[in-house]
């Protein structure tokens, strides 16, 4: 199993037409991701790497079944779009696009509320279960199909992490870039209790960084309620107060929000936190004999 995304998955790209988004879509098709459908009202009729493209993701949904949707369009259009998605009853919408004005997504998170769609993003790399469905822009040949799920903020740490693991044989069930923006739709909880709930994630990854309390709330309900062992890591050890690293969210501002205080916290938790980036396959690999899930996870 996964979460989220599978083989079943099928999805639809808005602004297909464009460059990222067509050359996003000739990826995703190799790996074998089942794109039914973009978007363009502007060249509704033509097609895109032999796939179909409609004037709106309402009329994408009804021609093609699809369920999904990930968007390659500028900032100024993302919020409408992901509305758009919302609209249509999509299960799924990733957003890549990064830069969106912050009243935009405080809008469509109001949006959000009460809807059928999980918005993952924006401003991420996407969502891959290994093996299965990749609906985003991360590197596919440094999967590998397994039992451990990833969740991150950061899309570089990810890809790091992912490869560390997939270099000792540990796979990995689905790997889920939430974004590094202050506002967005799928959270650290959202992704754990998921994670929880899959019979074939055996243990769990939490990549967070400075900036915000995602990572400590996910830990408050992980204490309590999580069956599965947690490694975790936390970046910007050394930035300064009140100075933004890399993301949007990532500043420390108030209490809680360093580095240092989200190490802490984690491990107060009990979630094993490593200590620097090279380190977090090996962290995990401990954490997995300790707890009798290694030779469950190595893939032979």
């Amino acid at each position: 199993m996964s979460i989220f995304v599978d083989e079943n998955t099928r999805v639809i790209v808005q602004g297909i037409t464009g460059s990222q988004g067509s050359f996003h879509t000739d990826l995703m098709l190799k790996y074998g991701t089942k794109i039914v459908a973009g978007t363009n009202p502007k060249k509704a009729g033509s097609t895109v790497c032999n796939v179909p493209v409609y004037a709106s993701v309402k009329e994408a949904k009804e021609k093609t079944n699809a369920n999904a949707s990930i968007i390659f369009v500028p900032p100024f259009a993302a919020a409408d779009a992901i509305i758009e998605a919302i609209d249509a009853k999509l299960d799924i919408c990733v957003c890549v696009t990064e830069n969106i004005p912050i009243n935009d997504m405080v809008k469509v998170n109001a949006y959000l509320k009460d809807k059928q769609t999980r918005l993952i993003g924006p401003n991420c790399p996407g969502i891959i279960s290994a093996e299965k469905c990749k609906l985003g822009i991360m590197p596919q040949d440094i999967h590998l199909k397994g039992h451990v799920g990833i969740v991150s903020r950061s899309g570089s740490l990810t890809y790091e992490t992912i490869k560390q693991l997939t270099k000792m044989n540990i796979g990995q069930s689905t790997t889920i870039g939430i974004g590094g923006d202050g506002i967005k739709g799928t959270s650290f909880l959202d992704a754990l209790k998921a994670f929880n709930d899959d019979e074939d994630t055996y243990a769990m990854i939490m990549i967070g960084e400075i900036g915000g309390t995602g990572e400590q709330e996910a830990a408050d309900w992980a204490y309590l309620n999580c069956k599965k062992p947690i490694v975790g890591f936390i970046g910007g050890r050394s930035a300064p107060e009140g100075k933004r690293m890399g993301h949007a969210g990532a500043v420390v501002s108030g209490k809680g929000g360093s580095a240092l205080d989200k190490i802490n916290y984690l491990q107060s938790k009990n979630i094993v936190v490593a200590d620097i980036p090279d380190h977090i396959g090996e962290t995990l690999k401990e954490v997995l004999e300790k707890n009798s899930l290694l030779d469950k996870c190595i893939i032979k």
